[in-house]
């Protein structure tokens, strides 16, 4: 049976998408990618109420039957961090109202199950994204590129990792949140 993987980058001003369908022996087909957009100098509340009704009419177009979504780990901008923790709520809120299992992929994760290196820089990901899918050309822009190697790593990880398989990224991730919940924050 065939699944559809549709891969997440999120953000609030771009957000990326690809879509990919995955046969037998993890064989994957490309189908589609994309970025949604939103205006950076519109309200907040505008912002986000305009990204998740175009995820979610994707998402009802597309049917996917998996959700990957990269998860940032730590980034400098304040702003951006914001942005992204607001638009991935949105979307985690449509996998649950539409009944679609999702997961989360570090970008270091990302680089390895595409390129075979968690330190791969954006250009190998890409080129390996384009070989992968026996794309024709580079997809453009960046964050098209980054959603489609998102859904891949998705693809092929498949369900959410055991503890065992974790990254050190993810396992400091997964660590902070227990503790977070145990202090009640």
């Amino acid at each position: 049976m065939n699944q559809t993987v549709l891969g997440i980058d999120p953000g609030l001003t771009r957000l990326g998408f690809g879509l990919i369908q995955v046969g037998k022996s993890r064989q994957i087909t490309f189908v589609e990618v994309g970025v949604l957009r939103s205006d950076s100098g519109a309200e907040l509340a505008t912002r986000i109420g305009g990204l998740g009704d175009e995820l979610e009419l994707l998402i009802k177009r597309t049917k996917p039957t998996h959700i990957a979504i990269e998860r940032v780990f730590s980034q400098q901008n304040l702003n951006t961090v914001m942005g992204v923790a607001q638009i991935t709520g949105v979307l985690i809120y449509l996998c649950s109202k539409h009944g679609i299992p999702f997961d989360f992929y570090t970008p270091t994760e990302v680089k390895a199950a595409v390129t075979g290196s968690g330190r791969a820089n954006k250009e190998q990901v890409t080129q390996m994204v384009t070989k992968l899918l026996k794309l024709k050309a580079i997809p453009k822009p960046a964050d098209a590129a980054d959603a489609l190697a998102i859904a891949i790593t998705g693809a092929w990880k498949g369900a959410k990792t055991s503890s065992a398989s974790e990254t050190p990224a993810q396992r400091k991730w997964r660590t902070a949140e227990a503790n977070s919940k145990r202090q009640g924050k």
